[in-house]
């Protein structure tokens, strides 16, 4: 097979602190030894794209012309991201397509016309060449779209299950959960027993969770938010924190919760409960800075949390479940909901960028890249 043309999104921040992302034309070489050339059909927004595709940029005030913005980055990010300056670099985490040509190796010729869920490290384009081991068949029945979401949001989900079971803990707390990971993670919870504090931002997103039979959900704006958290954790006994927000009050208040609840009748120590409590940060809704008001004694944690390190920790046989777990349930469990989809020639439209970049917790956007 020849080379073949397409789209695909780049995004490239410079010394003078403008970051630029636009679409480009690139040739993509036909595919050897392992390698398959997919025809990209859908591909997610994760917050985790959106942290290399535009990060802290001011996209409000952006320059917007066809196919491309320049946005202004501020100071302290650029500094931070010195790494990558000049880096034209390639965004999308995950994504489905057809095989359309393979590599010789047998692995490859066994995906050549298949529909398969990939981890491309570059998914928002029209063509992508993979190896054939970030590749996974779907079944006949499976379309793109629903198998687009397979990787990043369901084995996160289930990634926090088994990081409660290697580290000892029996419950789990989880924020900004009304979203696609979030309602997995009820699911997974509520199919393997394990007890589950869910912390929302508002009455609707409450009554999401509600919907699904989450027996815990907690409002953070609500006036009684903490007593109802530590009543929750005290019920429930969870002690392990997944915190989507990153900035703020809210990884403090959880454990300001957790030993509250760990403390209830117990006699006083000036150190605090002895009982373990940790929460990890994973995600980044608020950029702002995390701040914890020491009001939980000395036998805390805070770690910052991803699927990538995780899954090298856990090893192969934990992370072959996990995978098996998904393909098996990817129309259930591991289904993900979109509130739009957005073809890839309009990406990068001010009216696109505003409303998907909002990272509003619930809606998920669907990027086509041939449609």
């Amino acid at each position: 097979m020849s080379d073949v043309k397409g789209l695909q999104l780049l995004s490239t921040l410079g010394e003078d602190g403008l970051l630029t992302v636009e679409l480009v034309e690139q040739t993509v070489s036909a595919p050897k030894g392992r390698e398959v050339l997919i025809r990209m059909e859908a591909a997610p927004i994760n917050p985790s794209d959106l942290g290399l595709l535009f990060g802290p940029a001011d996209v409000e005030n952006a320059e917007y012309s066809e196919g491309r913005l320049v946005a202004r980055m501020p100071e302290g990010a650029v500094r931070a991201m010195k790494a990558r300056i000049g880096e034209a670099m390639p965004v999308g985490n995950e994504g489905a397509g057809t095989v359309i040509a393979a590599g010789d190796a047998p692995e490859a010729q066994a995906l050549l016309n298949r529909r398969v869920t990939c981890l491309p490290g570059g998914a928002y384009a029209q063509y992508r060449v993979v190896d054939a081991g970030a590749c996974i068949a779907l079944p006949d029945h499976v379309s793109a779209e629903q198998g687009a979401s397979a990787f990043v949001n369901p084995l996160t989900s289930l990634g926090f299950t088994e990081t409660m079971k290697l580290e000892g803990f029996t419950g789990l707390v989880h924020t900004a959960a009304a979203s696609n990971l979030g309602q997995m993670l009820v699911k997974i919870c509520q199919e393997d027993g394990i007890p589950l504090v869910n912390i929302v931002r508002s009455a609707a997103q409450e009554k999401i969770l509600r919907d699904l039979g989450a027996q815990y959900v907690l409002d953070s704006t609500a006036p009684d938010f903490l007593p109802k958290l530590i009543d929750a954790i005290a019920e429930t006994g969870a002690m392990l924190g997944f915190d989507a927000i990153g900035g703020g009050t809210l990884a403090g208040q959880i454990l300001t919760a957790m030993e509250a609840a760990a403390s209830r009748g117990a006699a006083y120590s000036r150190y605090g409960s002895s009982t373990p409590k940790k929460v990890y940060i994973y995600g980044a809704l608020d950029l702002g800075p995390t701040v914890l008001n020491r009001a939980f004694g000395l036998t805390w944690d805070l770690a910052g949390w991803l699927l990538t390190p995780f899954m090298a920790k856990a090893g192969p046989e934990i992370v072959g479940r996990m995978r098996a777990r998904v393909m098996d349930n990817i129309t259930t469990t591991f289904a993900s909901h979109y509130k739009a989809r957005v073809p890839l020639k309009d990406i990068l439209s001010r009216e696109a960028v505003l409303e998907y970049n909002a990272r509003r917790t619930g809606e998920k956007y669907l990027i086509l890249p041939n449609g």
